[in-house]
């Protein structure tokens, strides 16, 4: 079968959540069929089944550690769910690929070195494997189509002074315009064409990659090689927003795009598209469209040079992270002839391109992409090392670049005033204007990108409504799904006021006040989760998340410990909690005074010190007793700053440069150290964060000799919004049963706080007003940020639900406000809520940590009391 013309090729690209199951292959089969039906030719680009690349790029590590066996059963997991599914022999197939895999890994193991060109020969393997089930299956559904190797269709080009690492693992590609494929692929008697994403051959025939993400810019390749009618990337999204929809539900989309702002977009950290993708398709005039797999049937968003004149505006907040910053700092570059062009030379040398650049008399700072480098460590320390000679040359970060993006800022600058002023707070390493004038830049601390982003996105799109630009909101295009989705995840657990919906209406008619609800079976369910880590000798609440007595006693009946980091907080215990011990508490303590750690051995706590101070200045009140010491492994983490409790900028702990003092110390006043304590920060998902503190603190008890308990803290994260995941406590424990194993002297303690109670907690307040500013829409609430602070202090997000009208469409967008006497008392920003009244009631979820514990009575408003159910 052979089509008219070759404008009938249709090239389309679909990534690894498309072509994960059975039922998304069955959707690539049905468009293909329905391109076919409108006489167009279907050129399919795949990318790996989702996860696999993961494990690819973690095999060779693993095969040197000589630990490749697990991770290579893992991948032929993955491919043997798929082939079940898709009905399809999996060893007839790919087991050849497989093979190969594990050969490669051996290969590694026994040399134990790993070359970028092994390393793009094992991640290749992700997309040859996924495509080739992938065809089979549609073969069998009746898909008349050629599987054919992208590799003999792609040449990769090595760039001057590209070095090994950059061009097997990120290299460009040829994308002339290609008759001689053209004419294969338009008589070939198969009208469907499938082929993979990310891989290519270089001139010597090798394996290449496109750098992580890079089959959109295959797909791209292919398109102008072959002329395309259009280029089709099939996503989980149905385009691009005016901000990363994942970090906010309000964000809109983007009907109608030039290829210039979708560039700017997806280089200043739109996810949608590979940055790579956008010149092959605007050098050839190929219009690009964005589709949504799970909804076909979406406008999505169309990048073309025929786009009508919107005028200057932002049309979008996008941020990127994991940004190096290089700072030159010298009084020679003052008028110095070429010292930009020698500096620049540097970078060239060692393969490294520059993003962003802001200079001063003294000062030179550039930003590096990591999407447009294949950077790693050694490379960035060996630019350090050549640029030292020419300056004071450091490294910065990791930071964030927040952008701006649209068209024409300059014109508009006047009218960004009032946006700016999120930044007031912050501090920004670099601000850069673009010379293509598409966006204004700020690179600031990583930690800080998606508050900024919120605030941003609230001041300059919370009154725009749908237009010939602008779609509707991701809101109100999954709201129905997700709904779904979370009522089948989190409604016995964090969504577990929908089941009791009318007992909390009903609490709130008796007590007209603002509420705080805890649900008992919720922190139950809680306390369950972690006693289930068999890993963990002994486990403590900390108490300042929510000291209030029925949740402690609740919690001392199922057997829990406490920490507590006050006096106070020892005596709230030892006075709310019938018949608790002494020597279940622990007393950890910051820069507190003598007669505080006095009291923790008073009471028979066990006592924690972060600071030598007060072991040299009092050391009368330690002499001759047991203390745990509170190490700082250097690094923190969590999801804001003020919740990061390690590194230099943090007051806690004491860092490695102590530890030397601290036994001459304690041995000279009879202390024995029988504990170490590390804590590095609230929110934390990362499963591999408690074993690597465990063996930080198992390498730090080598000098201790009476050490027998490691304290690992806390910091569990918690799911806050829709998507988020959920910490895996069954994969923590196993890797703390692994370091068990290894290390059987200790004894393993944790002291979460935030993880009992967040989920079981919700705010509940009635509305006391509505607002509008032109287009802008505020609700106001009887209570603010005396009841919870978080969304002030952290940026925190809680969700809001007009819980008198659960379940009714949403209509309205609003800032929720309360009555506090201060701009910054908004609980949230651009929520999407059901048409909302005067005596609605709203929830605010997520609330039962370090609400009530941090409320005030400031401007003299009484916060909003508990009830627990």
């Amino acid at each position: 079968m052979a089509l008219a013309s070759a404008n009938d090729v249709v090239v389309l690209k679909f990534g690894g959540t498309s072509v994960s199951t059975r039922a998304r292959w069955e959707t690539i089969g049905a468009i293909a069929s329905a391109r076919l039906e409108r006489g167009e030719r279907p050129f399919i680009v795949c990318s790996a089944v989702s996860g696999v690349s993961n494990l690819l790029e973690g095999l060779l590590a693993a095969a040197i550690a000589g630990d490749h066996e697990g991770v290579l059963a893992e991948i032929r997991a993955k491919h043997e769910v798929l082939a079940t599914e898709l009905e399809v022999d999996l060893d007839a197939l790919i087991g050849k690929h497989l093979e190969k895999l594990g050969r490669f890994a051996l290969g590694a193991n026994l040399i134990s070195e790993v070359s970028p060109k092994l390393q793009a020969q094992v991640m290749a393997m992700g997309e040859l494997m996924s495509t080739t089930l992938g065809a089979a299956f549609l073969k069998q559904q009746g898909v008349a189509l050629a599987w054919r190797d992208a590799r003999d269709m792609l040449r990769a080009v090595r760039e001057e002074n590209a070095n090994d690492n950059r061009h097997y693992l990120s290299s460009p590609c040829v994308f002339e315009p290609d008759a001689a494929l053209l004419e294969e692929i338009t008589q070939a008697e198969e009208p469907v064409v499938l082929t993979q994403g990310f891989i290519a051959r270089d001139g010597r025939g090798d394996t290449v990659l496109l750098g992580r993400g890079g089959s959109d810019t295959s797909a791209a390749y292919f398109a102008a090689k072959l002329g395309a009618k259009r280029l089709e990337i099939w996503t989980d999204v149905p385009g691009m927003f005016t901000a990363n929809p994942r970090q906010v539900a309000g964000a809109r989309l983007l009907r109608r795009l030039t290829y210039n702002e979708a560039q700017e977009l997806a280089t200043m950290g739109a996810k949608v598209l590979h940055p790579r993708c956008i010149e092959p398709v605007r050098r050839h005039a190929i219009p690009l469209h964005i589709c949504c797999t799970q909804q076909p049937e979406l406008e999505g968003t169309v990048i073309s040079r025929d786009v009508p004149d919107f005028g200057a505006q932002v049309k979008a907040i996008s941020s990127k992270g994991s940004i190096p910053l290089i700072s030159l700092e010298t009084v020679g570059m003052w008028q110095q002839v070429g010292f930009l062009a020698d500096v620049f030379g540097v970078f060239k040398k060692n393969g490294v391109s520059i993003d962003l650049v802001a200079t001063s008399e003294t000062n030179v700072t550039m930003s590096l992409d990591p999407v447009a480098n294949a950077l790693d460590g050694g490379t960035l320390d060996q630019l350090v090392v050549d640029l030292s000679k020419m300056a004071q040359a450091k490294r910065i970060g990791p930071c964030a670049a927040v952008s701006l993006v649209g068209h024409d800022i300059r014109a508009i600058m006047h009218k960004l005033g009032s946006a700016l002023e999120v930044f007031e707070e912050h501090r920004i390493y670099m601000m850069s204007q673009a010379a293509s004038d598409l966006n204004l830049t700020f690179v600031v601390q990583e930690d800080q990108a998606d508050r900024l982003v919120r605030k941003l996105h609230a001041l300059v799109f919370g009154d725009r409504s749908q237009d010939e630009l602008l779609g509707p909101t991701w809101r109100e295009i999954f709201a129905e799904d997700e709904e779904n989705d979370e009522d089948e995840r989190q409604l016995a657990r964090g969504r577990w006021w929908r089941r009791r919906r009318d007992d909390l209406l009903a609490l709130m008619a008796k007590h007209q006040e603002p509420l705080y609800v805890y649900d008992r079976a919720t922190l139950i369910d809680s306390c369950e989760q972690l006693q289930a880590m068999t890993a963990v000798d002994r486990l403590h609440y900390a108490i300042k998340a929510n000291p209030n007595p029925e949740i402690l006693s609740l919690f001392a009946g199922r057997g829990v410990n406490f920490e507590c980091v006050s006096p106070g907080e020892l005596d709230h215990c030892l006075n709310h909690v019938e018949g608790v011990a002494a020597d279940k508490l622990l007393c950890t303590l910051n820069f507190a005074g003598p007669h505080e750690y006095a009291k923790g051995y008073e009471v028979g706590a066990t006592v924690t010190l972060d600071n030598l101070h007060p072991l040299e200045k009092h050391p009368e009140v330690f002499a001759g007793r047991e203390v745990f010491l509170r190490l700082d492994p250097g690094l923190g983490k969590g999801h804001h700053k003020h919740v990061r409790t390690a590194g230099a900028s943090s007051k806690f702990g004491l860092s490695a440069g102590d530890i030397d003092r601290a036994i001459a110390l304690t041995r000279e006043h009879g202390v024995k150290v029988t504990g170490l304590h590390v804590h590095i920060g609230s929110g934390v998902k990362s499963v591999e964060t408690w074993s690597e503190n465990a063996l930080f603190l198992a390498k730090m008890a080598e000098r201790f000799e009476d050490v027998r308990v490691l304290d690992l803290g806390g910091g569990l994260g918690v799911p806050e919004r829709s998507g988020q995941d959920a910490l895996d406590l069954v994969a923590v424990n196993e890797s703390l049963l692994k370091f068990k194993e290894a290390h059987p002297r200790f004894e393993l303690w944790i002291e979460p706080g935030r993880f009992f109670v967040a989920r079981a907690g919700v705010l509940l307040a009635r509305v006391t007003q509505l607002k509008s500013k032109g287009t802008h829409h505020y609700i106001g609430v009887e209570t603010g940020m005396n009841s919870l602070i978080r969304p002030a202090l952290y940026g925190a997000f809680h969700e809001i639900i007009n819980l008198t009208k659960l379940g009714q469409p949403m209509a309205m967008t609003a800032d929720v406000v309360g009555p506090i006497c201060e701009s910054g008392d908004v609980l949230g920003y651009g929520r999407r809520l059901p048409v909302t009244e005067e005596g609605d009631v709203l929830l605010i979820g997520t609330a039962g940590a370090y609400g009530r514990a941090m409320s005030s009575r400031y401007n003299l408003r009484e916060p909003a009391r508990e009830v627990l159910i």
